[in-house]
């Protein structure tokens, strides 16, 4: 599945490419690293990818705070493909990241020195609309997110709590989409389908990331596994405010709202995301990521053993070089 998916991604940028020759060409040109015209290059598709490795690497000797030797890396691809052509558009967006920490130090067991992930995203949305005024277009949107490897509450190694599609998410939905300009898009729909799968019995059966949990007897013998498939009807919006604050810092967020029609509406799904971009020069570039996620039907154990639904919070800063490609020059904010 894994494999497919990468399969389909390939061929997906493959197709993209191969629409604009012109592309193509611009493409062979930056490898080689001739000179091209500056100007935008014809054609109603613009493309633009961001490829990222930061790392990092820490050791001690006779440091008497005390630590543990580590290194750490992270890969990111962050991918757009617009098409614009009278009234249709369409945009696409793909993000991929996986990172992790290694500990190096001697004294550690081989199984405390297992790489412990840090980051794994594999995100994907399009939005094709038709325009019906002049900033405002009737739109199919759809999201798909979920994770390439397993994993764990460290320091316990030993159980999954998550894996690949365990879960995954797919949003649907038929609704308008507000583009103000080139930074602010608001999207709306009534009619919105969430589908989540856990393809994972074990975690299915437990009831994991809001599935129908497996049924007992009063021994304990299993009655009915769990289910690893969720469907939810509801309301959807999206909101994407992106600014190029200064000379060389970029702002990037996203907001994402579902609510339930038919069990507890006013319990809010929640997906935020704010991504600064702090660009040194054309290789080198600091990062700071902000996430979000409140989802009721999530059940998070705390620090005192209370379960319940938890708002999630991740912070992460990265330093490291980067490299961007694309098709078009993109105006001055």
């Amino acid at each position: 599945m894994k494999f497919l998916l990468l399969l389909l991604t390939i061929t997906f940028s493959s197709w993209i490419f191969a629409q604009n020759d012109s592309l193509a060409t611009f493409v062979v040109k930056k490898i080689l690293r001739e000179d091209i015209d500056a100007k935008p290059l014809p054609g109603p598709w613009k493309l633009k990818a961001i490829y990222g490795l930061n790392g990092s690497q820490t050791s001690f000797k006779n440091w008497n705070a005390g630590g543990q030797n580590n290194v750490s890396a992270l890969g990111f691809v962050s991918a757009q493909a617009k098409y614009s052509k009278g009234d249709l558009k369409w945009d696409n967006d793909l993000n991929l990241a996986i990172g992790g920490l290694q500990y190096t130090s001697k004294e550690l067991t081989a199984r405390q020195r297992r790489f412990q992930k840090t980051d794994d995203r594999l995100e994907a949305s399009s939005n094709l609309g038709y325009r019906i005024g002049q900033k405002w277009y009737l739109s199919f949107n759809n999201g798909f997110r979920t994770q390439f490897l397993d994993g764990f509450n460290y320091p316990n190694d030993s159980v999954k709590v998550s894996t690949f599609m365990a879960p995954g998410y797919l949003n649907m939905g038929l609704g308008l989409d507000y583009t103000a300009n080139d930074n602010f898009t608001l999207y709306f729909s009534p009619l919105t389908a969430k589908m989540t799968w856990v393809q994972s019995q074990r975690l299915a059966d437990k009831g994991a990331f809001g599935v129908q949990k497996a049924v007992y007897d009063d021994m304990g013998v299993l009655l009915s596994p769990g289910k690893m498939f969720r469907g939810e009807f509801g309301s959807y919006i999206k909101m994407k405010y992106n600014k190029n604050l200064a000379k060389n810092i970029d702002l990037k967020t996203k907001l994402e709202l579902f609510s339930n029609y038919t069990n507890n509406p006013q319990n809010i799904d929640v997906n935020a995301e704010v991504l600064w971009s702090f660009k040194v020069n054309s290789w080198f570039q600091a990062s700071l990521q902000w996430l979000l996620i409140y989802d009721d039907d999530i059940d998070i154990t705390d620090a005192d053993g209370n379960i319940g639904p938890r708002t999630q919070f991740k912070s992460v800063l990265g330093i490291g070089i980067s490299y961007t490609m694309k098709n078009f020059e993109e105006k001055k904010k």
